[in-house]
């Protein structure tokens, strides 16, 4: 059960797609509201109401210049983090973040930021659906370790549970697995490929690209922002009868391991450094 207002930090990071929105529109970068967000569109004009992320998707060639130039385009307070940014990120994808905020997610991987949307890129994949499941299943190897590098290595003691991350930290090295991640999602361009996806979502997430078509204005939460050109066509896909709530059980919520809408991460990271000393 999640303990914070749900509501407030939905009305929170709809100020980051803003900026994105914003910056992607005076740079000629394309962009999509993309997964869950996508789908609240549609079914609820804005956020699905107890979704407490946001996501956007990027073309490959427009994810690549917006890690290029995001820090100097994006408005203060936002910020773009990834791991070709700052080595010390643990995700094979980035993130736009509200730095006036304090967020870790995970207590065991120890990543200090603030409040996110994530922005995934959109990646050409193989014609042959055998070579693409091989594909995907690769990345997914590859994920996990990445997971592992970054992880604390004794989440779960000092035994047999800490060979593992201490394996893909030590030998395989971080900053190695990272490269061979984004060296696989990078195999097939976005442009000459018919299918793409992006990479979390599995084989599921795969749809041609035709699907994807021009980023078509689409209203979220009274603002115009982009989305899918043929969102009934992706959304069955991706959802099936989309338009029905599934059941409150199945209403998945993320629980950050803390969270302040008030304090920049700075702040709060000087502060922990101080009461450490």
């Amino acid at each position: 059960m999640v303990e914070y207002d749900v509501r407030a930090l939905q009305m929170r990071i709809l100020g980051n797609l803003l900026a994105v929105d914003k910056v992607c529109s005076e740079h000629g970068l394309r962009y999509y509201i993309y997964d869950g967000t996508m789908l609240g569109a549609v079914r609820h004009d804005g956020f699905i109401p107890w979704d407490d992320d946001l996501d956007i998707a990027m073309p490959r060639p427009d994810y690549e210049l917006f890690i290029t130039h995001a820090n100097e385009w994006l408005p203060k307070p936002y910020e773009f983090v990834a791991f070709e940014l700052d080595p010390s990120y643990p995700l094979p994808f980035g993130k736009v973040q509200d730095a006036s905020t304090t967020l870790i997610e995970r207590a065991h991987l120890p990543y200090l930021g603030g409040l996110y949307i994530d922005v995934f890129p959109i990646d050409g994949v193989p014609a042959t659906p055998l070579w693409r499941r091989w594909h995907l299943l690769r990345y997914d190897v590859l994920k996990k370790a990445v997971y592992m590098a970054y992880r604390h290595p004794y989440r779960h003691g000092k035994g047999l549970s800490s060979l593992i991350p201490l394996f893909c930290r030590n030998v395989l090295g971080q900053k190695r697995l990272q490269e061979a991640t984004r060296n696989l999602l990078r195999k097939y361009s976005f442009e000459t490929s018919s299918r793409v996806c992006v990479f979390d979502d599995g084989l599921h997430g795969v749809i041609s690209k035709e699907i994807l078509g021009t980023p078509t204005p689409v209203m979220f939460e009274g603002k115009e922002v982009l989305g899918v050109e043929h969102a009934h066509a992706y959304l069955t896909h991706m959802y099936g009868d989309y338009m029905t709530p599934p059941p409150h059980g199945h209403r998945k919520q993320h629980c950050f391991y803390y969270l302040d809408l008030e304090k920049p991460y700075k702040t709060y990271n000087r502060e922990k450094s101080a009461l450490k000393t």
